[in-house]
């Protein structure tokens, strides 16, 4: 049985990991899941000390914190360029179109879902609607880089108490 916890431990970690950038998958949860089940399976460290609730609290508000930031820092970063709400939905349509050549038409794809966006649906000049698409760009950048660290760190923690 521990066997089959740890390696559930270590998939909910990866699976994680790949949420992370992918949008369809909620990426620190799934971490925190995997840090979960050593708590109460008794995963221990090299040591043999098993981990501390308080680890595991201090993750689960990390990760609450990580998972709405996801969600204001795209949105915070699209309004301070100029964008509107086309250049934040066209940015993860971008992302999704783009997963099927990762990693450069995840990237081009979310820049250019949210300039065409802006361009067709908010009606802004080409300048604007570039700029608007960096901005969007950007706080995705911003927001999955805050999930891969975090899920990084889990899968260390995960790996350690394994």
């Amino acid at each position: 049985m521990e066997v089959f916890i740890a390696i559930l431990a270590v998939l909910c970690g990866v699976i994680g990991i790949i949420g992370s950038i992918a949008p369809a998958l909620p990426g620190p949860p799934l971490s925190w899941v995997g840090m979960l089940l050593l708590f109460f399976w008794g995963g221990t460290d090299g040591a043999g000390e098993e981990m501390s609730l308080t680890l595991l609290l201090v993750w689960l508000g990390i990760v609450i914190a990580v998972t709405v930031l996801d969600y204001v820092v795209p949105a915070y970063f699209t309004k301070i360029t100029g964008g509107s709400k086309y250049a934040s939905i066209g940015a993860t349509v971008g992302l999704i179109a783009g997963l099927f050549i990762p990693p450069v038409g995840m990237i081009l794809g979310s820049l250019l879902g949210a300039f065409i966006a802006e361009l067709a649906f908010a009606g802004k000049s080409t300048g604007t609607a570039l700029k608007s698409a960096l901005g969007a760009f950007i706080g995705f950048l911003a927001g999955t880089g805050m999930k891969l660290i975090a899920c990084g760190v889990m899968m260390y923690y995960i790996i350690v108490y394994i």
